[in-house]
C-alpha cells in the first residue's frame, strides 16, 4: 500500500475535489428513498472578491451538511448567485471604468451580466476548493429568467391581495446610489457635526432661537414646532416666523414629538429632515417644500446656493448667515446619522413615487412565525424580534437603478391606470414587451416602468426558487423541500435576508419557510477589524489554501462557537496543517500492520476494551453536539481524544502487542475500527484528507466509495464498559507518572528500567493492569504500593 510519508496538501485536494465531481458524490436525488435535509444556501452578492469571512460563515454551514449526509439523509444542497441589483451594477462600473448613466440601458445590463458571469466562476472555484459540497446542478442566478418568473409572481400574487401599492411619498433616498431604499439597507454611523443657533424673526420684530445640524434645509422650511407644555414659548404658538437668508414666513405650532431639553427647545420642521418631519408632514398634511435633487445637490427652491451639493451648501450657508448676524453660535456635537449601508452615504427623505409591499400590520404575525422557528444559537432570535418592534415603514421594493428584475407593470397613456402583466406572460420586461390587452379605457399605449425590484425581493424567494414554486405547491419538489430543513448565514443579515425570507413565505404560502436557522459569526482581521478593501485588510482565501490548504482553513473556521465572531491569524492556519499532519501520520502507521481487514476477537484486551469505552463517549459527545449544531463542540471532543487519548497513549500501549503478536488481533481490530471511526468524526471538518486516508486505507475493506456517503459512527452496546474506562483511565495515571519520572531521569522513555515502585490510592487496581503498564514503559518489573498519590518511588 503506497502511503507517503508527508502528503502534499494542495495536490492531494485537488485530486480528491476531482475524485468528488466525477462521481457526483454530492447530487440531490429527487427519487431517494431517504429522509430530505435540505439547505437554503446563502445565494452570494456578486459585488468582489471572496474574503476570508465567506469561508468561515460557509465552512460553518458546510460542516452540517456532511455531517447530514453521514446520518443517512438525502440532502439537498444547492448554490445560488445573487447577481441583480445595485452591488453588481456597482462591480461593472468599477471593472470597466463606466458610470451607468452614461451607457444606454440595454448595453449596461449586458455589461452586469458579463460581469457576473465572470465572477461567478470565480467563486465557483473559491467554493470548490474549500469543499463546498452543494450540488452545482442546482444552481440559480437572481437574474435568469426562471427565477425573474418567481419574482414576478410573487408580486403579482401580492397585487392581487392588496399587499402591493405604489404612492407618492417620502422615502429613503441614497443621493450617492440615486434610488430609494429600504429601512433595512440603513445602518448607524457616528459622526462629528454641530448645533447651529440660528436666529429667526418673529412678526413683531422679536426673535427666537432655533438649534439645528442641518442649516441647508433653509428653503425646505415649513413650520417651527414647540411642545405645548413648555411655558417658555407657550406665547408664541399661533404666531409666525420669518425663515432667515429666504425670507418667508412659516406658522408656529405646538406638538408633543418636540424635546424641550435639545437645542433651544425650539425645532424647526423641514421636508425632510428626519422621521419625524416625515411624521408631522403626514399629520399636519403640509405642502412640500423639496429643495434637494434626486443627485444630492439643491435645486432651484434654494436659490443661489442650486447646484451645491448639501455639505458644500451647508457651509456656504452658514457663512452668509454669520455675515447676516444670524448665527448665535455653534457647538460641536457627535450624533448618530443613518447611511446607506452600500455606500456609506448619509440618506435623505425625498417625495417620490415608489412601490411597497404593505406589512407593518403584520408584526404579530412575523413576531409567532420567527418563534416557530429554531435558532441556532437561540439568543439570535432576539435580532429578529427587535427589528420587527422597529419596523416604522412598510417595505419600498422599488430602486431607480437599471440591472434588476423588472416590474411587470405599465400605465396607460391616457388615463394613468397601472396594468399588469398576465402570468402567461412571465417573465416579462415592460421596456421591450406590451401588455396582453388594452386598457379598460381602451387605449393601447402604455407607459412602460423603468424602476426595477430591490434584489432582496427576489432573494428572499430563495425557499420558493429552490423548491419550484413556479411548478405549483403541489409538485414533488415542492413537497419534498418546503418547508426547508436549514437557513445558514451571518448575523448581520438576519433583518435584510431572514426576516424579509419569513415575510414573503409566510405572505405566500401561510407556513414558515424553514424549519432551523443557523446563524454564524464573522471572520474578522486579526485585530478583531471587519475586512473591507478599503482598510486594506481582505485576507483571500485561495491565498490561503494554497499556502496552508483547505482543510486548514476550515479546521481555523471550526474552532468558535456558532454566532460568535473569529480574528484571522495564519498561526492557526498551522495548527490546522499540524493536525492533518499527525493524523495522515497516524493512519500511516496504523497501514504498516493492517494488511488486511481483521475479524473481531472473541475476547479483547482489557487496554482495547478501554480504548473503546472512551469512544463510545466521544462518538455520543459528537453526535449531540451535531444535532444542537455544536459543530465546535464535537471538534472539541474528537480532536482531544485523538491527541490525548489515542496518539498520547493508546498507540503507545499497543505498540508491543502489534510487534510482538501477543493478542494482536485485539489489537488490530481495535486500531482499524478506532482509526476509521476517528476518520469519520473529522470528515465534516477536513474531508480531503480524510476522504484520501480512507481512499488508501478502508474504502477496498468497507465497500462505500467515499468516507462522505459512509455511515455516521455508532457506539456498540458493549463499549459502554464501566471497569474497563476505570482501568484504562488509571493506566493512564501510571504511564503519565512514569513518563515524568523517566524524563526527570534523562532516560529516554524507550529505554528499559528494571525495577519501579509505583504508589496508588488503588494498587488493587493497578495489579490488574500492571502488564499494560509494564510493558508500555518498558519495565522489568512494577511494584505496586498503596499510597495516597501516584507517584513513583525509587
Amino acid at each position: 500500500m503506497d502511503f507517503p510519508k508527508r502528503p502534499n496538501f494542495q495536490e492531494l485536494e485537488k485530486e480528491i475535489m476531482d475524485f468528488w465531481e466525477k462521481e457526483k458524490l454530492y447530487k440531490f436525488n429527487l427519487e431517494a428513498d431517504k429522509p430530505v435535509y435540505s439547505i437554503d444556501t446563502p445565494p452570494p452578492t456578486i459585488s468582489g472578491k471572496l474574503h476570508i469571512g465567506h469561508a468561515f460563515s460557509y465552512s460553518q454551514a458546510e460542516f452540517i451538511a456532511r455531517y447530514k449526509r453521514m446520518r443517512g439523509y438525502n440532502v439537498f444542497y444547492p448554490f445560488g448567485y445573487d447577481n441583480n441589483g445595485l452591488p453588481t451594477e456597482k462591480l461593472a462600473e468599477e471593472m470597466h471604468g463606466v458610470k451607468a448613466k452614461d451607457m444606454s440601458r440595454a448595453k449596461f445590463v449586458e455589461l452586469c451580466l458579463e460581469t457576473s458571469r465572470k465572477v461567478e466562476k470565480e467563486y465557483e472555484r473559491v467554493f470548490k476548493r474549500m469543499g463546498i459540497s452543494c450540488d452545482w446542478n442546482e444552481l440559480y442566478r437572481t437574474i435568469e429568467p426562471r427565477v425573474q418568473k418567481i419574482s414576478q409572481t410573487s408580486f403579482l400574487k401580492l397585487y392581487e391581495k392588496g399587499r402591493v401599492y405604489r404612492k407618492l411619498a417620502p422615502t429613503l433616498w441614497c443621493p450617492k446610489c440615486e434610488t430609494a431604499i429600504a429601512q433595512v439597507e440603513l445602518k448607524d454611523k457616528e459622526v462629528n457635526s454641530f448645533f447651529n443657533y440660528i436666529l429667526f424673526e418673529l412678526e413683531d420684530g422679536g426673535k427666537i432661537e432655533i438649534a439645528t445640524t442641518r442649516p441647508e434645509l433653509l428653503a425646505s422650511c415649513c413650520a417651527v414646532f414647540v411642545h405645548p407644555g413648555d411655558k417658555r414659548y407657550k406665547h408664541l404658538v399661533g404666531k409666525k416666523a420669518k425663515v432667515p437668508l429666504f425670507n418667508f414666513y412659516v406658522p408656529i405650532m405646538a406638538d408633543k414629538r418636540v424635546d424641550p431639553n435639545k437645542g433651544t427647545g425650539i425645532v424647526m420642521f423641514c421636508t425632510f429632515g428626519d422621521l419625524t418631519d416625515v411624521e408631522w408632514f403626514k399629520a399636519y398634511k403640509f405642502e412640500p417644500k423639496i429643495s434637494i435633487a434626486s443627485d444630492g445637490t439643491l435645486n432651484e427652491l434654494a436659490g443661489k446656493y442650486k447646484g451645491m451639493k448639501v455639505k458644500e451648501a451647508r457651509e456656504a450657508i452658514i457663512e452668509d448667515l454669520k455675515k447676516e448676524g444670524l448665527l448665535v453660535k455653534q457647538v460641536p456635537i457627535k450624533h448618530v446619522v443613518n447611511v446607506h449601508e452600500r455606500c456609506d452615504t448619509e440618506i435623505e427623505f425625498l417625495l417620490t413615487k415608489q412601490w411597497f409591499i404593505k406589512y407593518l400590520d403584520l408584526k404579530e404575525k412575523f413576531l409567532e412565525a420567527g418563534r416557530k422557528i429554531k435558532w441556532w444559537p437561540e439568543h439570535m432570535r432576539v435580532r429578529y424580534e427587535n427589528w420587527i418592534n422597529g419596523l416604522q415603514w412598510d417595505w419600498c421594493i422599488s430602486r431607480q437603478r437599471y440591472f434588476g428584475v423588472p416590474f411587470p407593470v405599465w400605465y396607460c397613456k391616457k388615463c394613468g391606470k397601472e396594468i399588469l402583466a398576465s402570468y402567461d406572460q412571465l417573465p416579462v420586461d415592460p421596456l421591450k414587451d406590451k401588455p396582453s390587452k388594452p386598457c379598460s379605457c381602451g387605449c393601447k399605449e402604455f407607459v412602460p416602468e423603468k424602476d426595477v425590484m430591490d434584489t432582496w425581493a427576489t432573494s428572499a424567494l430563495t425557499p420558493l426558487i429552490n423548491a419550484a414554486w413556479d411548478k405549483g405547491t403541489e409538485h414533488k419538489r415542492f413537497k419534498m423541500l418546503y418547508p426547508m430543513s436549514l437557513r445558514p448565514n451571518a448575523h448581520d443579515i438576519i433583518t435584510f435576508w431572514d426576516f424579509n425570507t419569513i415575510a414573503m413565505c409566510m405572505l405566500h404560502t401561510g407556513k414558515v419557510p424553514f424549519e432551523n436557522i443557523m446563524i454564524s459569526g464573522h471572520g474578522l482581521d486579526r485585530h478583531g477589524r471587519k475586512m473591507s478593501k478599503s482598510r486594506g485588510n481582505v485576507v483571500l482565501p485561495l491565498d490561503m489554501m494554497e499556502k496552508y490548504s483547505a482543510d486548514a482553513l476550515r479546521w481555523w473556521a471550526a474552532s468558535v462557537k456558532l454566532g460568535e465572531d473569529l480574528n484571522f491569524r495564519e498561526e492557526d492556519l498551522r495548527k490546522g496543517i499540524r493536525h492533518a499532519t499527525k493524523l495522515w501520520n497516524t493512519a500511516r502507521f496504523a497501514s504498516m500492520h493492517l494488511k488486511e481487514k481483521p475479524n473481531k476477537p472473541a475476547k479483547l484486551n482489557i487496554v482495547d476494551r478501554w480504548l473503546l469505552a472512551e469512544l463510545a463517549e466521544v462518538i455520543d459527545a459528537c453526535t449531540e453536539a451535531f444535532e444542537h449544531y455544536e459543530y465546535s463542540k464535537a471538534k472539541m471532543h474528537a480532536e482531544q481524544f485523538f491527541w490525548n487519548v489515542f496518539c498520547d497513549y493508546y498507540l503507545e500501549m499497543i505498540k508491543y502487542r502489534l510487534y510482538s503478536g501477543e493478542e494482536k488481533d485485539s489489537a488490530l481490530w481495535t486500531l482499524y475500527n478506532s482509526l476509521l471511526i476517528l476518520l469519520k468524526l473529522f470528515a465534516p471538518f477536513i474531508p480531503f484528507v480524510t476522504e484520501k486516508i480512507y481512499q488508501l486505507l478502508f474504502r477496498n475493506y468497507e465497500g462505500t466509495k467515499s468516507i462522505h456517503i459512509s455511515e455516521w459512527p455508532k457506539s456498540e452496546k458493549d463499549w459502554y464498559d464501566k471497569e474497563a474506562l476505570a482501568l484504562g483511565r488509571i493506566a493512564v495515571e501510571c504511564i503519565a507518572a512514569l513518563r515524568k519520572w523517566k524524563k526527570l531521569k534523562n532516560l529516554s522513555l524507550a529505554e528499559e528500567v528494571e525495577n519501579i515502585t509505583l504508589a496508588h490510592p488503588e494498587p488493587e487496581k493497578v495489579e490488574t493492569i500492571k502488564k499494560e503498564i509494564e510493558k508500555t514503559m518498558r519495565i522489568k518489573n512494577l511494584l505496586v504500593e498503596k499510597g495516597s498519590e501516584v507517584i513513583v518511588k525509587e
